[in-house]
């Protein structure tokens, strides 16, 4: 099984979609997983959820739990299930519980400013 890690991501870390600024924080936490990209997890309290919309869309990782989906709407588009948190992760991943992850696309911007 893929070793899990969780650190403080270093610097400012901001989610950019349609022009628009939805995430920025100095609390988002990097998950390092192998065999897997580094992904950053942003605070709910840093993220404009106003641009988001759950989904009914849902899946299931071993090692962190059920993860729920959250569609991006800006002025000209819906992303569709961008964005993903873990409601109730597993314990050895609790530090991520109230962060989102949004997947990097030409659509959506994640990056350290």
């Amino acid at each position: 099984m893929a070793e899990i890690s969780i650190r403080k991501a270093e610097g400012t870390w901001t989610v950019r979609a349609g022009g628009a600024v939805l995430a920025e924080s100095k609390n988002a936490l990097e998950l390092v997983e192998d065999g897997y990209p580094d992904v950053i997890y942003f605070p709910r309290d840093d993220i404009a959820m106003a641009f988001l919309d759950e989904t009914d869309h849902r899946t299931t990782c071993p090692k962190k739990g059920e993860a729920h989906y959250y569609s991006i709407v800006t002025k000209s588009q819906t992303l569709e299930n961008a964005a993903w948190c873990y409601g109730d992760p597993k314990d050895d991943v609790a530090r991520i519980k109230d962060h989102l992850a949004f997947y990097a696309s030409d659509a959506v911007t994640v990056e350290r400013v």
